[in-house]
């Protein structure tokens, strides 16, 4: 078995690392707006007490983050079909091409 093949020929790890990357961004829009719909910013330290919720020193704008989300997703979605077709052409060129 030849070591490496898939990475020196194909563009895969390029495209597996863009999707790694595209899947921790999307946990952080995710994260972001999460916290923003809850006013301290952190769902298992709600207030103890009743009272007015502390402003955030940095609000989200959840209309922003969504936006954000939905490019990243087509992102995600065009980037993995990029890896799928370079998957099939390498399995094209084992298999002789016709087959």
């Amino acid at each position: 078995m030849l070591f490496g093949l898939i990475d020196r020929v194909t563009s895969a790890p390029q495209l597996k690392s863009s999707l790694d990357r595209s899947v921790e961004r999307s946990r952080g829009i995710a994260d972001r707006v999460s916290k923003a719909t809850l006013q301290n910013g952190d769902g298992f330290a709600l207030e103890a007490k009743a009272g007015t919720p502390q402003p955030q020193l940095n609000p989200v704008n959840v209309e922003d983050e969504m936006v954000a989300l939905a490019d990243e997703q087509l992102r995600f979605l065009a980037t993995s079909r990029l890896l799928e077709k370079t998957y099939a052409s390498l399995r094209t060129a084992i298999k002789g091409g016709n087959g």
